[in-house]
Formats: structure tokens, C-alpha cells, sequence
């Protein structure tokens, strides 16, 4: 059947209709354990009752009124986001790429403030992924997501990974801040350092930048931490959250320092549907949970035995995986075949796993699976190494 929707996705031939917990049914019945979680999106997993209850009592009575108008529930959710992290202030977006380009003008706009609007460049990172418009294509800097837009957007300037003098050496005097994802999402499950963030906090602190962390995919939990960071001991100046933050409502978030967002006046940026009652119920729901008792501390123990298990799983198929990366439950297993080809084998199996860059599978289930989730995947993974231990060897699966 011809679909009249824009063709920009290479979509799988699989339709899902209910999920519950960490499993999907398939419109005709089929389950399949969800280590995607609609990547990084379903924090929560699936019909979670406390988001039900806060999504279906806000729909009664309030969507919409607009940002010309007090949020009562937006107040609330930005002052805990506020209490349980770095920031003073919060902008709320409907995603993430909205939330990057919120923090790149905000970046802009201290400088501005400061007395030099030439320093407008932001150092960012081979491998990044910072979103979809046209800016936060420009910052990620890959070209096979550039190609055929027209001109890259100024005022970006790309240096290779973990290359400490390339990255000094691109410091200049238009440059008014860094900005780098913890752990590179789409680029492959790539943990910066802690060493590396707190080098670049010192190095924009020495030459007045601004340090900003994306964290639309690490942030909200994933790594054990309410945001990826933490674990650095280093704060930034502005952060960007998403994804997770709404277990999958649509919501974006850009925190930042009072200093960071000195010159984001009255009229400076807006939103129309960032920030509406609908969204701010949800989100408050969702940080009921992973602020909730013990939380995270089941985030951490899960990623502990998940980790455990694959490093039994890379030993006993070295030929399919080469290396398992990561932190929390942001988990990546670098391929020796074709990552697609092996997300195709695990679906076989009725485990959903998401490619990425560098020839690496993601794992990102979501954070409330159990043990007997977690020993299910392994055990699914299993079976699809030995798919394709086969189809390598010739051997009919």
C-alpha cells in the first residue's frame, strides 16, 4: 500500500498497537521485549500508571493557554529541575533539537551581553548529534545529514574526538563556547572521559566560554545519575534535556547558570507549544519516578548485571561482537558484521535494538526493566549471535 507519508524513513515492516512495561504487541499479537525504548524515549516504559493518571487527569481539564500566561505545573517542574541539578533556569521545548537550538542562541546571546557579540563559534565534535534544524545539523556536522540543505550554518567549528590539541588549537577569538554530549548517542555509544569534562571545564573557564552538555539522550537517568555529568564531579553553564524527560510525551528542556542566561531577556525566544499544562503534568510524572526512593539506584544495579552478561556474550562471540560500551543502561556493542544487519537478527528473535554510528548496536531499554528482562535480552541476544555466527558460516539459521 502506497503511504502518503513523507518517505524519510526506512521503516521496518512492523506496526505496534499496546505496550506494557518493557514489551511491545504487534498489531496481529507478537510481543517483543523493547531494548530501545523508542531510543532513550520510553524512560518509563510503557502504560506506566502514574503517567496515565497525571496524562488523563491534566486532559480533563487543561491543554493549552500559551506562554502569555502563568504555567502553574511548568513553575513546579522547572523549580525541581532546578533543585536537583546545576541550573537557576529552565526553557521548556517540545524535543531535543529544539532544546539545542535554545542553548546555541542563549550561547550567542551571553557573549552578546558581555560586550562581544563576535564571539558567536561554538566548538563541537566529529561523531555529535545535535539534532534536525538546520543549526543543530551545523553543530553535529555530519555531512550525510548536510548533504543537499544549501549551506552549512556559520558558526561551527568541528574538531575530532578525544583530540585535546586540535581542540585547543580551534579556540579562537570568535569562539564563546564548547558543546559535547557525554556520551555520544548517535555516534556510536562513545563516553567522554570524566578526565576529558573536567578539562574542558577548566579550558572555558580560562578563555570565558561557556561549557555546554547535550544530554537529550543521557540525561533523565540513563546513566544512573539524573544526568550523565554528575558522574565528572563538572557542571556546565547550559544543558539540554529531552527525550526521556517525558517518557514519551513530546518535552525538551534547556537549563542553564543565572550567568549563562543573562542575556535571555523578555522577547529574546518563545515558544508556542514548549512548556503547555499537558506537557508539564507529564513531565512532573516522570520526575516523581526516577527522583523517586531507590530509583536510581535500580538503574545502576540493573546496568551492573546487564554489563556482567554481555561481556559472558562478547566471549562467547568475539566474531560478532568487537566491544561493549557505554554507561548506565546507554549501552553499545560495537559490531564486527553490519550493525543493521544484526538489529534485523535480534528483531528475528523479537528483541528491538537500535543501530548507530560506527557500526554499533544500541542498547537503551528502558529504566524500570527488571532482572528477568534484563536475563530475557541476553538471552535474545544470544540467539541472534547464533543467527548470525550462521548466515556468517554459510549455515542456513
Amino acid at each position: 500500500m502506497t503511504s502518503a507519508i513523507l518517505p524519510t524513513y526506512a521503516r521496518a515492516d512492523l506496526a505496534f498497537e499496546k505496550g506494557e512495561g518493557a514489551w511491545l504487541t504487534a498489531v496481529g499479537g507478537a510481543r517483543y521485549l523493547d531494548f530501545g525504548g523508542g531510543i532513550a524515549v520510553a524512560s518509563l516504559g510503557y502504560s506506566h500508571p502514574h503517567l496515565i493518571e497525571a496524562l488523563t487527569q491534566q486532559g480533563q481539564k487543561l491543554w493549552h493557554t500559551s506562554n502569555l500566561f502563568q504555567i502553574p505545573e511548568g513553575e513546579k517542574l522547572a523549580q525541581r529541575l532546578v533543585d536537583a541539578s546545576f541550573a537557576d533556569f529552565v526553557f521548556f521545548t517540545n524535543s531535543g533539537a529544539e532544546a539545542n537550538e535554545c542553548a546555541i542562541k542563549m550561547a550567542r546571546k551571553y557573549q552578546s551581553a558581555n560586550g562581544h557579540p563576535e564571539k558567536y563559534r561554538i566548538i563541537t565534535f566529529e561523531g555529535a548529534f545535535h539534532g534536525r534544524t538546520l543549526a543543530t545539523l551545523a553543530a553535529g556536522g555530519q555531512q550525510k545529514y548536510l548533504d543537499g540543505f544549501g549551506p552549512k550554518v556559520e558558526g561551527f567549528d568541528q574538531v575530532r574526538f578525544g583530540d585535546h590539541e586540535a581542540l585547543k588549537k580551534a579556540i579562537g577569538p570568535e569562539t564563546g563556547a564548547i558543546l559535547i554530549e557525554p556520551i555520544q548517542g548517535e555516534g556510536g555509544i562513545r563516553p567522554v572521559p570524566q578526565q576529558c569534562l573536567k578539562g574542558l571545564r577548566q579550558l572555558c573557564d580560562e578563555h570565558g566560554l561557556l561549557l555546554m552538555f547535550d544530554e537529550v539522550q543521557t540525561g533523565m537517568g540513563r546513566t544512573g545519575k539524573l544526568f550523565a555529568h554528575e558522574w565528572s564531579g563538572v557542571a556546565p553553564d547550559i544543558l539540554s534535556a529531552a527525550k526521556g524527560i517525558g517518557g514519551g510525551f513530546p518535552l525538551g528542556a534547556c537549563l542553564a547558570t543565572t550567568e549563562a542566561a543573562k542575556g535571555m531577556v523578555a522577547g529574546s525566544h518563545g515558544t508556542t507549544y514548549g512548556g503547555n499544562p499537558l506537557a508539564m503534568a507529564v513531565g512532573n510524572a516522570v520526575l516523581d519516578v526516577i527522583l523517586g526512593d531507590g530509583f536510581l539506584d535500580h538503574v545502576r544495579a540493573m546496568a551492573s548485571r546487564l554489563r556482567q552478561k554481555l561481556g559472558g556474550l562478547q566471549d562467547s562471540y568475539p566474531k560478532i561482537i568487537e566491544a561493549v560500551r557505554g554507561d548506565g543502561l546507554m549501552i553499545g556493542l560495537k559490531m564486527v558484521p553490519n550493525n543493521g544487519e544484526f538489529a534485523v537478527a535480534a528483531r528475528a528473535e523479537h528483541l528491538l535494538v537500535i543501530p548507530a554510528g560506527d557500526n554499533v548496536v544500541r542498547l537503551l531499554p528502558p529504566l524500570v526493566i527488571g532482572e528477568t528482562e534484563v536475563d530475557e535480552a541476553v538471552k535474545r541476544l544470544y540467539a541472534a549471535c547464533a543467527r548470525m555466527d550462521a548466515s556468517l558460516n554459510g549455515v542456513k539459521a
